[in-house]
């Protein structure tokens, strides 16, 4: 199967195939209409490359530092819940293939293995937590994040609320997933995914919960009964960020930002770091796209690291994304359907692919380093059409 993927979008196919409607759902759909979603991919095609030649590129190495590690490439793996639905021990499996390629990678606060098996398995792992607005709830995540062994944490602050939920009902999802005939017709028809992830798990480790969704185990991921947690998530405010900072000892990073102004309130509140996302188009729909507003937000807040997410599929995204300020990029679709089609040798070959599609464009482009990358090799469409016109006007063409 992993001979004939050649991209990141060709691990599509073959997860949307493996796995009942409902959890493809999950992955693949974005909130309302899509628009967000659609636009963080056209954003990319704004941006235009203009490789130098006769640079000589011999010696292009895309390591990156970030809060003092070197990871190998500039790019990560988002958090995405519930990963071990469709992977055999998703989260242990995603974490793991970043640590054998030394790049990021960031767990999500809605994931089924309990964080500290995963924390053993990959030290280097972020913790992504979606914090309650109740102080005493905080204080308790944090304590068990922190000895568990995480030393970068994520709050993701763009989902005070559950997001509209038609795309998912209309395919029948729901969290937890409620048992009806129409879900167990389709894992019936899906019998790899039945067996393979499912049964397996079943067997060896019962059915899985929300393990790290609070400080305490959280409901099963299959009930007919039991509701999600998800109160007081609305109250959360910057003063909860301060809370957190002031008790929270490793590096600490917000995501979900789009606004340069929430950029220097994260600042001002001690924050490491930033990503700039708008959920991979999950959140409200007809958000900015990360990438129209990430140079604004680098050049407010220069002082803090600057990291995006959302429609990166390319290694020509990455450098699209790093030539305007990003110190890295992270992608959860394609890995989590890489994980679902090919286990830890997928995911593996999705991040190979990605490196590869990196290593071969910084030739091309006429660089060894992407602290090469500036606006004379990375532009905007709407700057070509005036350039263009002053140098025809200086040519005698007008």
């Amino acid at each position: 199967m992993l001979k004939r993927i050649y991209s990141l979008n060709d691990f599509e196919r073959p997860a949307r195939k493996k796995l009942p409607r409902q959890l493809f759902s999950y992955i693949y759909n974005g909130a309302d209409d899509e628009v967000s979603m659609k636009n963080n991919r056209a954003a990319f095609n704004e941006y235009v490359l203009m490789p130098r030649m006769l640079a000589g590129v011999a010696q292009r190495e895309q390591k990156i530092e970030l809060f003092g590690q070197t990871f190998d490439s500039p790019f990560g793996i988002s958090p995405v819940g519930l990963s071990a639905m469709w992977a055999y021990r998703g989260d242990v499996l995603l974490a793991g293939a970043a640590a054998r390629a030394n790049i990021p990678a960031i767990m999500s606060g809605a994931s089924l293995i309990p964080m500290e098996e995963v924390a053993r398995a990959a030290p280097n792992t972020w913790f992504q937590a979606y914090m309650p607005g109740d102080a005493a709830r905080v204080d308790a995540l944090l304590a068990r994040i922190s000895v568990a062994g995480f030393k970068t944490l994520v709050l993701t602050v763009d989902l005070p609320v559950t997001v509209n939920p038609e795309n998912y009902q209309r395919n029948g999802f729901s969290s937890p997933l409620k048992p009806t005939m129409r879900l167990a017709w389709e894992g019936i028809s899906h019998p790899r995914w039945l067996l393979g992830t499912f049964g397996r798990t079943l067997l060896r480790h019962g059915m899985p919960h929300f393990e790290n969704w609070r400080a305490e185990r959280g409901a099963p991921v299959l009930s007919a009964t039991v509701e999600r947690d998800f109160q007081a998530r609305d109250h959360f405010n910057w003063s909860h960020v301060r809370q957190i900072r002031d008790a929270w000892k490793g590096k600490l990073v917000v995501k979900g930002l789009v606004r340069w102004q929430d950029a220097v309130l994260a600042r001002d509140a001690g924050v490491d770091g930033i990503i700039v996302s708008n959920h991979g188009g999950r959140q409200i729909d007809g958000a900015v796209s990360p990438m129209h507003v990430l140079p604004e937000i680098v050049k407010a807040v220069p002082d803090l690291v600057v990291m995006m997410d959302s429609g990166i599929r390319r290694g020509s995204d990455v450098l699209k994304a790093v030539s305007l300020g990003a110190k890295c990029v992270f992608a959860g679709r394609p890995f989590n359907y890489a994980a679902t089609v090919g286990g830890p040798a997928g995911v593996d070959h999705a991040i190979q692919i990605l490196k590869t599609e990196i290593h071969r464009n910084m030739a091309l482009l006429g660089i060894n380093r992407l602290e090469e990358l500036d606006d004379t090799l990375v532009r905007h469409v709407s700057s070509l059409w005036p350039a263009r016109q002053a140098a025809m006007q200086s040519a005698g063409h007008f």
